[in-house]
């Protein structure tokens, strides 16, 4: 492992760090930035995505992809997991937080908005992401790609119905407009700039592909390492205006995260899983397309609203969290022989 894997830990609370005193000596920078979007999704944030997941898309061999359906375990325990269960665990948790422990701690009506803002993060599995997570677990591209794929497509036409049965209201809109984009932009876009460079690297051998791999993989941490910074810098005032609130909000998001990945993996232990299939279908049901949750909460309740801030949390919990469920994954790798 190269020093940059090897501190990764210590790279990104640096990088934490930063953002949030950035973010409070120079919010113009980073309101600049954050203009910069197209259907509530962040271009540069968009750019630096794409260095993370380049990589992995690289790997992609569409010749293996046919291969998936010999092994449809790992799918079946992904789907499960996105559209029975956590959906279902993320309400309970909000209600079970924000109307009974800390009911003493924020008003109903605010309560009430955060619990949207988890339901709204729970019925968003990860699209872009995944494929980092992935990638630092030394996933299978072809079988993560299937998984994602597969999501995104029951994403479509599931996402509204659960919304509107969690969350209680008839009239939840998606904005298709963000669901698309993303879907392009984290997915079909790099997987065929993926591809291309692949046909071409294969021209001089399959060492020149691992070749390539190999020098272009720092990049794919340094990606993750700015985008870690600009996210904190954008919430840089709001961390620490409204600390209590991010405090409250983030405990229950952890738990269920742990939560999910520890039952996911558990039985992914139990369906004998190889690990380069069960680490990446762990990594999915755990993170959020926080993309599409936040767009649909500010449609829904408003930008400066409780459900938003809700989920804006889960952006900046995510990222931790999923980074210490890596290092445990790739810590427990011979527990699937």
């Amino acid at each position: 492992m190269g020093i940059f894997e090897r501190y990764l830990t210590v790279w990104v609370g640096l990088c934490i760090v930063a953002g949030v005193i950035l973010g409070n000596l120079v919010p113009g920078v980073f309101a600049g930035i954050a203009a910069l979007e197209v259907a509530h999704v962040n271009l540069v944030i968009a750019v630096l995505i794409w260095v993370m997941i380049f990589p992995m898309m690289v790997q992609i061999d569409f010749g293996a992809i046919k291969d998936v359906g010999k092994s449809p375990k790992g799918l079946i325990l992904t789907l499960i997991v996105n559209w029975l269960i956590k959906p279902f665990t993320m309400a309970a948790l909000g209600w079970l937080f924000f109307r009974v422990f800390f009911a003493g701690f924020v008003d109903y009506d605010t309560a009430g908005e955060y619990i949207a803002g988890m339901i709204l993060l729970g019925v968003a599995p990860c699209t872009a992401m995944v494929f980092v997570w992935s990638q630092l677990t030394k996933g299978d591209p072809n079988y993560t790609l299937v998984q994602v794929s597969v999501n995104d497509v029951i994403m479509i036409f599931a996402f509204a119905p659960l919304a509107a049965i969690l969350l209680g209201i008839s009239d939840v809109t998606v904005p298709w407009e963000t669901l698309f984009f993303s879907v392009v932009l984290y997915v079909v876009l790099p997987l065929l700039a993926g591809v291309i460079a692949r046909k071409m690297l294969e021209r001089g051998g399959e060492h020149q592909v691992e070749s390539f791999l190999v020098r272009i993989k720092p990049w794919s941490v340094i990606g993750l390492l700015s985008t870690v910074l600009i996210l904190f810098g954008f919430q840089a005032e709001t961390i620490l205006a409204k600390p209590q609130a991010i405090v409250l909000i983030a405990i229950p998001l952890i738990i269920q995260s742990y939560g999910i990945f520890a039952v996911t993996y558990a039985v992914a232990l139990k369906m004998k899983l190889p690990h380069n299939i069960a680490a990446p279908a762990c990594m999915i049901g755990t993170s959020n397309f926080f993309e599409l949750a936040v767009a649909v909460a500010i449609s829904l309740f408003g930008l400066h609203s409780g459900a938003a801030l809700a989920t804006v949390v889960g952006v900046l919990v995510e990222v931790p969290v999923m980074l210490s469920l890596v290092g445990f994954a790739n810590r427990t790798r011979h527990w699937f022989g």
